[in-house]
């Protein structure tokens, strides 16, 4: 589990077989179904014409239509990572919550003129909407999980909070996810690199347009039961976007949990990590197995 830790300090900055699917989201009412009674992997499956328009998709054996999905979303401030940046969390998944289908997705980066927003929310958008149109043919339901890190924790809050136009969420998790981009701890702090990266990119950074696009100010009654972790000493995501966050969701009556490590920073192991898993693992089981 100490490796974890790579996966939360990577998110900053094959062998299996290989799908059949076209790019096209749309499958065939006659569709025959996988054999729902042997695990099946498969690897770089298209949702999208671009070439980061891919996912790796683990279905359990024994699945049946009720069989719910958790999506895994890598971070990167939005320029970088890969979908194997979740693989450790991937592996942990598999071993001890073995009933649960996993899709890890690559999805377009953000660059100088390319903005993240809303390219990446939608390409979740067509990751999810491949699922459903496949859903049939892989064996599982259509309810889902999201879990991401760093940018990608972002990502997953945003798009729960603010896109799941059919409440297919049944819950979330953000790690060290930023969450208030109108947060004075990064529009007054040129030291804190997330609010500068975005400027970067050539975004409106209107008040509006960063509510818009703040999982803080997207957040309502309705939103699905959210699990938080953040450290106390990250230097990348102030404290204030995990607690300002913890707060709303309590003032909505959102079903959570959160977890601030005082001493840990954008990445963590040892007792800190164990007692992450041990958390995510059990909120997993109440709300989406």
């Amino acid at each position: 589990m100490k490796q974890l830790k790579l996966i939360l300090l990577i998110s900053l900055l094959t062998v299996g077989l290989h799908s059949c699917s076209d790019s096209d989201s749309e499958t065939p009412i006659d569709q025959p179904q996988l054999d729902a009674t042997i695990y099946t992997e498969l690897l770089d499956v298209p949702y999208g014409d671009a070439d980061r328009q891919k996912m790796d998709i683990y279905l359990p054996a024994n699945r049946d239509e009720q069989t719910k999905v958790i999506f895994l979303i890598h971070g990167g401030a939005w320029t970088s990572g890969q979908k194997e940046d979740m693989n450790e969390i991937r592996d942990l998944i598999q071993a001890e919550l073995p009933d649960l289908a996993i899709i890890n997705i690559n999805y377009r980066l953000a660059s100088i003129g390319n903005p993240p927003f809303p390219m990446q929310i939608d390409d979740i958008s067509a990751a999810v909407d491949f699922l459903k149109a496949n859903s049939f043919e892989y064996v599982v339901s259509e309810d889902i999980g999201l879990l991401g890190t760093s940018a990608g924790g972002q990502l997953a809050l945003l798009w729960s909070y603010a896109h799941d136009v059919d409440n297919d969420v049944e819950m979330v998790c953000s790690i060290v996810g930023p969450t208030n981009f109108t947060d004075p701890a990064y529009t007054e702090n040129n030291t804190v690199n997330a609010f500068a990266l975005l400027t970067l990119f050539g975004i409106d950074t209107s008040t509006d347009y960063l509510e818009s696009i703040s999982p803080f100010h997207r957040v309502s009654v309705s939103s699905p039961p959210t699990v938080l972790f953040y450290g106390g000493q990250d230097e990348l995501i102030p404290t204030s976007q995990g607690v300002d966050l913890e707060n709303r969701l309590t003032e909505l009556g959102v079903t959570h949990s959160f977890t601030l490590y005082p001493n840990e920073g954008h990445g963590w192991e040892g007792e800190a990590l164990e007692d992450t898993w041990t958390t995510l693992k059990s909120f997993i089981q109440v709300h989406l197995e």
